[in-house]
């Protein structure tokens, strides 16, 4: 039964943007129907969430029109954008770190008052996250939680709230997959109600199973609209990357050499919360070798690779690199020494959202030889080697000038894996590298994976996905309430036998279950 009404409820119409020399949007237009799930697909840099962030009041467009219910609006602002009912929920998230989970949902209520009951506050939360399978909690601050769990809270948010339209970036991206279908049921449930919901995906998979509507950009213009019934793999794909091909992605890893790199024994960490994060946590990182970690997320994945970064105290055990006891070293000791870091979390944790590229290029060195002398900036290396990185990793960029907040997601993952591999370190400690990529982006960043351990680098590879691990990996540990279930080479397990582990199966009881 045809669920959608006759009149769209949203339309764009010609839509353009243009930030600097990237023309993002050009000549959009859309159609939004309630009772309805609208995916977006699209390369990264395509033009996608420009046009949702104009949508939701964020940007304003240069030319063009929207249409709500039928009677055109100007959206100047997220506020006006709520008080029509649409919201949108940000591939990175616009939440207070320091406030609790209750306080960050009140700030986006319109009914609160002056004064916040926190209890009836923290109530309502708990009882709308369980309606809707999407459990936080509501007492716990931003900081403690998990990238996965602090999407939860954004889309609690919305449900909080109400609205009509929700627009979701990437939802999927830092959920489990059983999370994943959950929060699908749940969109489901709303367009059921006569909600409307737009997601931007870059799962093809996911967008088939879920989408009643299918819309792909490329190049800041629509390349294809179809009916998810009516759409395939090979057509989607077709219409997100054109005629680009790229390697197998079972493409043979080169080979693992004898010298060991990292060694990490009886490793201990607690969490932000003061709570044990990892328990007595041992294993070992050859020369050449890709190492997974598979796990659910919160299960002590962020606790140890801050913990091989240098960025968070182990309370016990050792670390050992290249035989050489850094346990007690501090973060810069460990870039010196040859560790390089990519975190969950790149345009705030491994990037400066507000600063242009060749700052963020030299964050780690500018006070180094390579970038200053005498204590005066080379702000021309710093360019030049800018330049080096886009050229050489197809970066797209409106000027180098401009903050990196500024470009998509898959090109700022770009730059950022392009200055942590930059000279070489012996060790690449890297977390949920493709996260909200699409195919092209993540294939890119695979592809530089496995040319560094080919030139002999150590890499940590800390990922959800059970498929980027057994792509690109040589050898997989997983993750269970912060303890180590097994360790085994890719070659010699299966999907299967790891999600079981992440179960907490201990890798006796999964091989012989």
């Amino acid at each position: 039964m045809e669920k959608r009404t006759a009149e769209p409820i949203l339309e764009t119409r010609g839509i353009s943007k243009t930030f600097g020399s990237t023309r993002a949007n050009q000549s959009v237009s859309l159609k939004l129907y309630k009772g309805e799930i609208h995916a977006l697909l699209g390369e990264n840099g395509a033009g996608k969430s420009t046009l949702m962030n104009i949508l939701n009041g964020i940007y304003r467009p240069d030319a063009g029109e929207i249409y709500y219910k039928g009677k055109p609006v100007d959206i100047h602002s997220p506020k006006q954008a709520v008080a029509l009912g649409i919201g949108m929920v940000h591939q990175h998230f616009r939440l207070i770190s320091t406030l609790t989970v209750a306080e960050n949902v009140s700030l986006y209520l319109n009914e609160s008052g002056f004064f916040l009951n926190k209890k009836k506050m923290e109530k309502d939360i708990a009882e709308y996250a369980k309606e809707f399978a999407l459990d936080v909690d509501p007492g716990a601050r931003v900081w403690q939680l998990s990238v996965g769990e602090q999407q939860r809270v954004e889309i609690v948010k919305l449900l909080c709230r109400r609205m009509e339209i929700l627009i979701l970036d990437e939802p999927s991206a830092v959920l489990t997959p059983q999370e994943a279908r959950e929060m699908f049921r749940t969109l489901r449930k709303m367009a059921d109600a006569g909600k409307t919901v737009i997601f931007i995906s870059h799962k093809l998979n996911e967008v088939l199973e879920n989408a009643d509507r299918i819309t792909v950009m490329k190049d800041g213009r629509i390349e294809d609209e179809t009916l998810a019934k009516d759409a395939t793999i090979e057509r989607l794909a077709g219409a997100v990357v054109g005629d680009k091909e790229f390697k197998d992605s079972g493409a043979a890893l080169s080979p693992v050499r004898d010298e060991e790199v990292l060694s990490l024994v009886g490793i201990r960490a607690d969490n932000d919360k003061g709570l044990p994060a990892l328990k007595d946590i041992s294993l070992k990182i050859r020369a050449g070798e890709i190492f997974g970690i598979a796990g659910v997320a919160g299960n002590g994945q962020r606790e140890l690779a801050e913990a091989v970064a240098g960025l968070r105290k182990v309370t016990a055990g050792t670390i050992k690199l290249n035989g050489l006891d850094i346990t007690k070293t501090d973060v810069k000791r460990r870039i010196r020494e040859g560790i390089s870091f990519v975190p969950e979390d790149r345009l705030h944790m491994g990037l400066a959202a507000g600063m242009n590229l060749p700052d963020n290029v030299i964050l780690k060195e500018f006070d180094t030889g390579k970038y200053s002398h005498h204590g005066i900036l080379n702000y021309k290396a710093a360019e030049e080697t800018t330049r080096k990185f886009i050229e050489a990793r197809d970066i797209k960029n409106g000027g180098v000038e401009l903050p990196v907040s500024m470009m998509s997601g898959g090109n700022q993952q770009k730059l950022l894996v392009a200055r942590e591999i930059d000279g070489s370190p012996k060790l690449i400690v890297v977390a949920y590298p493709v996260r909200g990529l699409d195919v092209g982006a993540a294939e890119a960043i695979h592809e530089i994976l496995r040319d560094q351990a080919a030139k002999g680098i150590a890499i940590l590879l800390v990922s959800e996905e059970l498929e980027e691990i057994f792509q690109i990996c040589h050898t997989v540990g997983t993750l269970c309430n912060g303890e180590l279930m097994g360790i085994r080479k890719i070659t010699e397990t299966n999907i299967n036998e790891v999600g079981r582990m992440m179960t907490g199966q201990r890798l006796e009881e999964a091989a012989n279950a």
